[in-house]
């Protein structure tokens, strides 16, 4: 059991209408598609073997929201996508749409996530 989870928040919706436009959108115009974790996490099918390979190392629990669902759930207002990090049922950002825009590969996103778990644990254990 981890003492943390890890909430990926997509800037898509997750009904089927949504899922086919997106789909046709990262096919049509790459460019101008509007969820930088969606086309570094997800190929035209699926998730990326690779990032599904690294999410199952990390010292959290992993959950993913499409943007529908995180409004319903948490009733938070954020700039999307965005990754969030939940400790004793308090939610922070843990890395910003800025931050994921900025990547450019995927081996940027896990590079990042690694360095932002490492500065988390050692704020973390700092305050005990």
């Amino acid at each position: 059991m981890f003492n943390k989870e890890i909430i990926f928040v997509y800037n898509a919706d997750s009904d089927w209408f949504s899922s086919l436009s997106d789909f046709a959108h990262k096919i049509i115009s790459p460019s101008t598609y509007t969820c930088q974790l969606c086309s570094l996490t997800f190929g035209k099918f699926a998730m990326k073997h690779e990032w599904k390979s690294f999410l199952e190392t990390l010292p959290a629990s992993i959950i993913f929201l499409h943007k529908n669902e995180f409004v319903q759930q948490y009733q938070i207002e954020t700039d999307l996508p965005v990754i969030l990090i939940k400790r004793n049922k308090t939610i922070n950002t843990f890395i910003s749409k800025q931050e994921i825009e900025s990547c450019k590969r995927l081996s940027d996103l896990k590079d990042l996530i690694l360095l932002k778990l490492e500065k988390d644990d050692q704020h973390y254990h700092s305050n005990f």
